[in-house]
């Protein structure tokens, strides 16, 4: 792990102007590294592990909170699950969620994302099923994507440590009236 972390700095020192600091918006790669160094728990291994893998570590459940992971099942369109941060509480059934590998920017994957609306979809309103903005759409995707739950950062008897999400988990200036506008277009 401290081998990844040097090697990420190295990078980041080669390709940063001199005196600017990378920043958790410059990530790109998987969600999985994105989403642990966004809200601060520390899971490992594929998106769609997280959720068996949080048990009895952190507390779990159906309601987002701001810093929370939201677990996006495995599917035909998503084999290795994807994880993504609530940043922002839009209302009761659309959220903004920071996250890594979802649309292309410039025309690549792996770029972080940061205050996308995500929306409940699921008939019982109990957001286990959900639609997610596209930039390549502009808009909410049509897939309607599975999910498990929301991860919090609060341990479960002091078998992991108490999570502390990034000051960049959102901006200043939200877009609001974009995400319901989106989510109930």
């Amino acid at each position: 792990m401290r081998t990844i972390c040097a090697l990420a700095g190295l990078i980041a020192a080669v390709l940063l102007p001199a005196g600017a600091q990378a920043t958790l918006l410059d990530y790109v790669g998987e969600c999985v590294p994105f989403a642990r160094a966004a809200s601060g728990i520390q899971i490992y291994g594929d998106a769609w592990t997280w959720w068996d893998k949080a048990a009895g570590q952190y507390a779990r459940g159906d309601s987002p909170r701001p810093g929370a992971v939201i677990v996006f099942a495995r599917s035909s369109r998503l084999p290795l699950g994807h994880v993504a941060v609530v940043s922002r509480i839009v209302e009761a059934r659309v959220v903004m969620v920071t996250h890594a590998n979802w649309s292309r920017v410039n025309g690549s994957r792996g770029h972080a994302e940061q205050d996308v609306t995500l929306t409940d979809v699921s008939p019982g309103n109990d957001w286990s099923q959900v639609k997610v903005w596209y930039r390549d759409t502009a808009g909410l995707g049509s897939s309607v994507y599975p999910v498990y739950g929301f991860i919090y950062g609060t341990p479960v008897a002091h078998r992991a440590p108490a999570a502390q999400p990034s000051p960049e988990l959102t901006g200043r200036q939200p877009d609001y009236v974009g995400a319901l506008i989106d989510a109930y277009r």
